[in-house]
């Protein structure tokens, strides 16, 4: 009982130090581009690796549209997120699940590009 009336006291008077680490920026900008994922055909949907666990491989996939971005911009985001993310997990000493995740693809449903079945998606 004392914990949570110290969590509640906490939360209310904002006196807790332990904030959330600050966004990331490529990933900002990559989650920009997943929601303007417009398309007219499965052509022009993609799939990007995002993140990185602390064994290896992505933390997740993401859909994404060439015809509102280009392959090479994606693909130099995903790479810079990846980058943070292996850096801060190192710095953290996080362990993974080591789960490899497959390449979902990407199709385009009602107009937006979706990853395709039981896909992993970094929420």
């Amino acid at each position: 009982m004392k914990c949570l009336a110290f969590l509640l006291a906490c939360l209310a008077a904002s006196a807790c130090s332990h904030a959330a680490p600050p966004a990331s920026e490529p990933l900002a900008q990559l989650r920009a581009l997943e929601r303007d994922a417009a398309c007219s055909s499965d052509q022009q949907c993609r799939s990007v690796a995002l993140g990185a666990k602390s064994c290896g491989g992505p933390e997740a996939y993401m859909a994404y549209s060439t015809a509102k971005a280009s392959a090479d911009k994606v693909q130099a985001l995903a790479e810079r997120y990846r980058k943070e993310r292996e850096a801060a997990n190192k710095a953290s000493g996080l362990v993974s699940d080591c789960r490899y995740l497959m390449d979902p693809g990407a199709l385009c449903r009602a107009g937006r590009c979706q990853l395709g079945n039981g896909a992993a998606a970094l929420e």
